[in-house]
């Protein structure tokens, strides 16, 4: 079988020479929302024909559970597949199993050494019940265990194993938090798995360092702990899941998380590089917004991007990712912390500066690098600018407050519960007019939501305006022109459902361009 003439970017179901079928791209169901959630009571399938989800009421606990369907296996097809699990753990290829590169490949490797061991032990095993083992031997190869059905489903946002015998939970896209069927009851298979978790990130955990932080070949954030010491019911582990490609501006829109102003607005920021800085909650959507801003990146611009662990994926070529690097040893031989990226980074020649989420003390380099004319956007922890301000003024950070005016503009993201759903808002976008010598920062805030009615509201009062004015030496009448006009191109693409990843970046690309050839497409004035 020529693998070469698959599409891998289009993959969706491949078929074994042996007739093992497995879509692991199944089409994802527009689910309903439950306004009584005693009602609720859906299922969909996330690894065909194999594995579907049930997600439900239960009476008897009171509450709405996720359950992973499995195919079933009789007692013969265990003891069959525990010998064949066996036999392939001494003869299969580790490295070839631990390339992602190629999952067809990997399916392929993996169904026909079954099927040679089956021959070698002389296994009387009907097709049927073949195709049932072989899912489970995907999973536990190639996949992730008893974890690889949440993996898959598109719905899930975290997976979280708070330690043996205990269920796990995930926090859902539509019923949010939700305990699952799924626990690990054996201490040493849990340990086991946390270990394949530090392999699939290419870290390293153990007794002697026992907190992982890092990223699968998917782009999924882990966080793991590996002994009793310090989490007591034994190994844990949190997965926060991306999707493969990022949120565009215009999806934003549709899920209401801001208005076509503010993305306009930022829209214009970013063509003049100003300095942002993206504040809010763990799971605010910070890195989602990060992502959908990058769009609006000039092509031409060169961006270097620093992160603790994987998650940008940014909508351009001219881009050099880098992630900071753990030591080997208690030591720390070889680390390459963020101070050092970003301290690199300024010798890179970039237009924009990115970094992941500010903590310590390469906040320093990454302020002296706006003060110097380098533009940047960077996350952090926090609630409100002035929280963020005495977070930079204060112990571990301790920036000067000369520092602290390069920055521009606070976007605050916050969690929202708007007609009993769980959702997420762009709560405000405060502008750093100047922070005085004490510490105590003038600010303007041109962009507002209101809880009370879900609506987005704002002011024409730009102080950044005026500073791109100025500094550019445009018209501030200009700015505003165009800033009226890309609202109403903003909100037309929405319209005309231009939403796809390749879509908007092709047509901001463009309006740089030709804007008048863009506007007049879409019968904007």
């Amino acid at each position: 079988m020529n693998l070469d003439n698959i599409n891998k970017a289009e993959f969706l179901w491949f078929v074994m020479e042996g007739g093992v079928s497995i879509n692991l791209n199944p089409k994802v169901p527009a689910l309903p929302k439950f306004a009584d959630k005693t009602k609720i009571d859906v299922r969909y399938m996330v690894i065909a024909p194999y594995v579907s989800i049930h997600v439900y009421y239960d009476e008897k606990s009171g509450q709405v559970v996720y359950d992973v369907e499995e195919p079933i296996l009789s007692d013969k097809e265990k003891a069959d597949m525990d010998r064949i699990e066996r036999a392939m753990r001494e003869v299969v290829n580790v490295n070839m199993v631990g390339d992602d590169k190629s999952k067809e490949g990997l399916l392929d490797y993996i169904d026909k050494t079954a099927r040679l061991i089956i021959s070698e032990l002389g296994l009387a095993i009907e097709e049927d019940s073949y195709k049932r083992i072989y899912y489970y031997l995907y999973r536990n190869f190639i996949g992730l265990n008893e974890i690889e059905a949440m993996m898959q489903d598109y719905f899930i946002e975290d997976i979280e194993c708070n330690g043996k015998g205990e269920p796990m939970y995930i926090v859902h896209r539509v019923f949010r938090n939700i305990k699952t069927n799924v626990r690990f009851d054996d201490m040493d298979k849990l340990s086991s798995f946390v270990e394949k978790l530090a392999q699939k990130t290419g870290r390293y955990i153990s007794y002697a360092n026992p907190i992982l932080d890092g990223s699968l070949p998917d782009g999924s954030r882990v966080n793991a702990t590996y002994t009793q010491d310090i989490t007591s019911k034994g190994p844990t582990f949190t997965i926060r899941k991306f999707t493969k490609t990022p949120w565009t501006p215009t999806q934003l829109l549709g899920f209401h998380t801001m208005s076509p102003e503010m993305l306009a607005y930022f829209w214009i920021l970013m063509q003049y590089q100003s300095n942002l800085m993206i504040v809010g909650g763990t799971a605010s959507g910070k890195t989602t917004l990060l992502n959908a801003l990058a769009f609006f990146i000039p092509q031409e611009n060169r961006v270097v991007s620093i992160e603790d662990t994987r998650e940008l994926n940014l909508p351009r070529e001219n881009w050099l990712p880098s992630v900071v690097r753990g030591g080997v040893s208690s030591a720390g031989v070889g680390e390459v912390d963020m101070f050092s990226l970003l301290r690199s980074s300024f010798r890179q020649n970039p237009d924009y500066v990115i970094v992941g989420e500010v903590r310590g003390k390469e906040a320093s380099v990454l302020f002296q690098g706006m003060a110097s004319g380098h533009a940047s956007i960077s996350t952090m922890h926090g609630d409100s600018v002035d929280s963020i301000i005495r977070r930079l003024e204060t112990p571990p950070i301790s920036l000067s407050p000369m520092l602290v005016n390069g920055l521009d503009v606070m976007a605050i993201m916050t969690h929202a519960v708007v007609n009993g759903q769980e959702t997420r808002r762009l709560r405000e976008i405060v502008e750093v007019v100047k922070v005085e010598q004490d510490g105590t920062a003038l600010t303007n805030t041109p962009f507002t939501w209101s809880p009370a009615d879900d609506k987005f509201y704002f002011k024409k009062d730009s102080k950044i305006f005026d500073k791109i004015s100025q500094k550019m030496g445009i018209a501030r009448e200009e700015l505003d022109k165009e800033f009226a006009i890309r609202t109403k191109l903003l909100y037309a693409l929405f319209q005309n459902k231009v939403l796809s990843y390749d879509d908007v970046q092709r047509l901001i690309n463009d309006y740089a361009k030709n804007p008048a050839g863009v506007l007049s497409k879409y019968g904007v004035s």
